[in-house]
C-alpha cells in the first residue's frame, strides 16, 4: 500500500504576527480574511486541476472570520475532509491540563457544526504533543492525530529564530517542542497515551509529518515553495519507499505580499517573498508526482487504511 495525503493547516495572519513577535494591529481586514477569500479559492482550484483529494486543518475561532464560513462549506462540499486545528490555537495548549484541552477542542467542534462538520483528525498548534493533549484528542474520539514532526534541521532553525527574536526584545508566542520528538517514528504509529512521541497501544493512529530519511528535512510547504528545485526533488526521491507521504501545506504557501500582506510580515515571513504563481506551479509538479504512483487519499482515508497495520 503506498498512499499519498495532502492536508493545509488554514493559519491565519494573526497567529504568524504571534509567532514573529509582531503587533496584530498591522493587519486590516483584507489581511486578516486572505485565508478565506484567497488562499482558500487557490488551493481548490488546484486540487480540481489534479484531481487530488486533501484536508483542511481549521482552527475554530477563525470560522467566525469574514468569508471563512462560506469558504469551508464550499470546500466541505468540493470533498475536502475538515479537521481540527484547535479552538484558539494556543502554541501552549499543549502545556494545559486536560479537561481545558477538553474544552478547546469541543469549542472548535462546535465552530465546525456551523458548516455541517464534526472533524475526526486533530493537529496540534504548532505541531507540539503532551500526554494531556493527545489523551484529550483520544477521550474525544478523534480516528487520528497528525501532529508529530521528527525533523531535526526544523526543530533547530525554529529554536534559532525563537532565540534570535527574544534577544531582540520581540519574543515569539510559540514555544519549541521536547527534543523527544526527534526520537519520534518518520512513519505511522499507534502512539502512547502516556508518552506520545513513542510507540504504544492508543485506538487512535499517529501520522508524522512527512521528514526525509537521514537528513532530517522537512518536506512541508514552506521547503517545497522555497528551497532550491534540486534539493526538492532530492528529498521527494528519498522518501519514495513510506507507505505514506503526508505532505503537508500552510494556507500562507499559496500567499505572497501582492495579497496585501504588511511589508513588516513579509520581511521577517520570507516565504511571502515568493510568487504565489510560482509557488502554484512547484505544488503543482508535487501532486502530479504524488499521483503518479500512489493513491492520493484525504488524511482520514489514509488512517483508517492504515490502521489495521500498525
Amino acid at each position: 500500500m503506498r498512499l499519498s495525503a495532502l492536508s493545509v493547516d488554514l493559519d491565519s495572519l494573526p497567529h504568524y504576527c504571534r509567532i514573529q513577535g509582531l503587533p496584530e494591529s498591522l493587519l486590516d481586514e483584507r489581511a486578516r480574511s486572505v485565508v478565506a477569500t484567497k488562499a482558500i479559492p487557490r488551493l481548490l482550484e488546484l486540487f480540481a486541476q489534479h484531481g487530488a483529494p486533501a484536508t483542511f486543518f481549521v482552527i475554530g475561532a477563525d470560522v467566525a472570520t469574514d468569508g471563512m464560513a462560506q469558504a469551508l462549506k464550499a470546500s466541505h462540499a468540493a470533498g475536502v475532509e475538515l479537521a481540527s486545528h484547535s479552538h484558539s490555537h494556543d502554541y501552549a495548549l499543549s502545556r494545559l491540563p486536560q479537561a481545558q484541552i477538553e474544552a478547546d477542542l469541543l469549542r472548535c467542534e462546535e465552530a465546525l457544526s456551523t458548516v455541517g462538520v464534526k472533524p475526526l483528525g486533530f493537529r496540534a498548534p504548532g505541531y507540539t504533543l503532551s500526554a494531556p493533549l493527545l489523551a484529550a484528542v483520544a477521550a474525544r474520539g478523534y480516528e487520528y492525530d497528525s501532529s508529530t514532526f521528527p525533523a531535526t534541521p526544523y526543530y533547530l532553525a525554529k529554536g534559532a529564530v525563537m532565540g534570535a527574536l527574544s534577544l531582540l526584545g520581540r519574543p515569539s508566542r510559540a514555544i519549541l517542542d521536547s527534543p523527544r520528538v526527534l526520537l519520534a517514528p518518520r512513519t505511522p504509529y499507534r502512539p502512547s497515551l502516556r508518552a506520545p512521541y513513542s510507540r504504544g497501544e492508543a485506538a487512535l493512529i499517529e501520522l508524522p509529518m512527512a521528514v526525509a530519511p537521514l537528513t532530517g528535512l522537512p518536506f512541508i510547504g514552506t521547503f517545497a515553495t522555497s528551497a532550491p528545485w534540486l534539493l526538492v526533488e532530492a528529498a521527494f526521491r528519498s522518501l519514495r519507499r513510506d507507505a505514506l507521504f503526508n505532505f503537508e501545506l500552510h494556507a500562507i504557501d499559496v500567499l505572497d505580499q501582492s495579497d496585501g500582506i504588511p511589508t513588516e510580515l513579509v520581511r521577517q515571513q520570507r516565504d511571502l517573498q515568493v510568487s504565489a504563481r510560482v509557488k502554484l506551479a512547484r505544488l503543482g509538479k508535487l501532486f502530479a508526482w504524488l499521483g503518479a504512483d500512489r493513491d492520493r487519499v484525504t488524511v482520514l482515508e489514509a488512517a483508517r487504511r492504515l490502521r489495521p497495520l500498525v
